[in-house]
């Protein structure tokens, strides 16, 4: 469900892989992940996205959860939209398009920190 890129050292965000189906059952566990990775420092990140094929409130939740903190500790978050319409259509509807800055590719989001 969740891989990340590079070691965690201020100067170069991490990137997050997510994929399949971001429910409530994974979303205790993502969010666990995250609060690890902030707690080693990290506070830019990628979240890639592009192949998750759903995503419920509780795993919204837990991508708001990493944006706020990085945000508190003077970072950010940028997000890779997913691939499949399902996926999107939920961000859409939710307007959570609107919450992350938004990149086509893992490499765009890299290079706009």
């Amino acid at each position: 469900m969740l891989t990340t890129e590079h070691k965690i050292d201020n100067s170069h965000p991490v990137v997050i892989t997510l994929n399949g189906r971001i429910t409530a059952f994974q979303a205790g566990a993502l969010r666990e992940q995250f609060a690890v990775l902030l707690d080693d420092g990290a506070k830019y990140f990628v979240l890639d996205l592009s192949q998750v094929e759903f995503l419920d409130s509780a795993g919204l939740a837990a991508m708001v959860y990493l944006l706020k903190q990085a945000r508190q500790q003077g970072g950010d978050a940028k997000m890779i939209l997913p691939k499949l319409g399902t996926a999107q259509r939920i961000l859409q509807l939710t307007r959570f398009d609107k919450v992350f800055p938004l990149e086509e590719t893992v490499e765009d989001a890299l290079q706009s920190f």
